[in-house]
């Protein structure tokens, strides 16, 4: 995998994970990160979530020279800012802004054709329109159709690295058993640490479920065809701890919990969870529960709705 090679990255298995890792830090590393609380803001409305993303948007292309590189979140967590970038881009007033943008997805079901309407792939296009495409610097995509899923995830690590990293990364939260969450797609237990950047995970029954009724509550139109081939993945390729960590600013935006009924459950222990002041009980932490990887980040928003708080 000559990608690998090229970005100082090392392919490392746990169990049937795979995962594309630099090389480790010190050990106490996890530890001398400052924890902090996640300051939570209850916005008004989903469409609120989404103009308080865009104006994240906006004010991370005032504050930089040259180029932004961004990470899209998928599914509805995402889809209120979709829409208004998709409005923005049918007209010429903010092409200066779309000009500026390298944009890149964050996660994906493999094997799966992107045109299924289940992809993120899919889903983006129908809320950006062809005219965001047209207009923004470079919309990067993880090939879930790829012959070689491990080089794929590889050559995306390197074009996203060679652009100078993340400055803004939309995240969501996905809930898990036992109040457990994930990032991206980090499933607790698949031994993910702070030195990967991405990786290849089996599939679960439980993430397979929960992708394709975001969807639907969404408002996707899948088809008996589309949700077959969905039903039949096997990995996730998705960005790892490192690249979380190493992103300018993180804005966190949860919009679901009345289709998506653990998400309270699985915030409140966002917030609650108290991290072990050792590297190795948090790294264990970290694994059985990926979403506390935001509290020892230094720059993050979480933008919710009310019904996140309700039990």
């Amino acid at each position: 995998m000559s990608a690998i090679g090229k970005q100082s990255i090392r392919r490392r298995q746990v169990g049937r994970n795979i995962w594309l890792s630099h090389e480790p830090a010190d050990p106490d590393y996890l530890a001398q990160l400052p924890v902090k609380d996640l300051e939570y803001e209850v916005m008004s409305s989903e469409e609120a979530v989404g103009r308080a993303m865009l104006d994240e948007i906006k004010s991370a292309v005032a504050a930089k020279d040259g180029s932004l590189v961004m990470i899209l979140v998928g599914g509805r967590g995402g889809q209120a800012l979709h829409r208004l970038l998709g409005a923005m881009a049918k007209t010429n007033e903010h092409d200066e802004l779309f000009n500026r943008l390298h944009v890149f997805t964050q996660d994906a079901l493999a094997p799966l054709r992107l045109d299924n309407g289940l992809s993120f792939v899919r889903d983006f296009e129908r809320l950006l329109g062809e005219d965001f495409f047209r207009k923004v610097k470079s919309f990067t995509c993880m090939r879930t159709d790829a012959e070689d899923l491990e080089d794929e995830l590889a050559g995306y690590v390197e074009r996203l690295e060679s652009l100078g990293g993340i400055d803004l990364f939309f995240l969501g939260l996905g809930p898990e058993a036992g109040g457990a969450s994930h990032l991206a797609y980090i499933k607790p237990g698949s031994g993910a640490t702070y030195n990967d950047v991405a990786g290849l995970i089996p599939i679960s029954q439980s993430i397979l479920e929960h992708h394709i009724n975001k969807f639907k509550a969404g408002g996707t139109v899948v088809t008996e065809a589309d949700e077959a081939e969905c039903r039949a993945a096997r990995h996730i390729l998705t960005l790892g701890p490192a690249a979380i960590l190493s992103a300018r600013r993180v804005v966190q935006s949860i919009v679901d919990a009345d289709t998506a009924p653990a998400k309270p459950e699985s915030y409140r222990q966002l917030l609650t969870t108290q991290l072990a002041a050792d590297a190795k009980t948090r790294e264990t932490q970290f694994d059985q529960n990926p979403g506390l990887w935001l509290r020892v980040h230094p720059n993050v928003r979480s933008l919710i709705l009310h019904n996140v708080l309700e039990q």
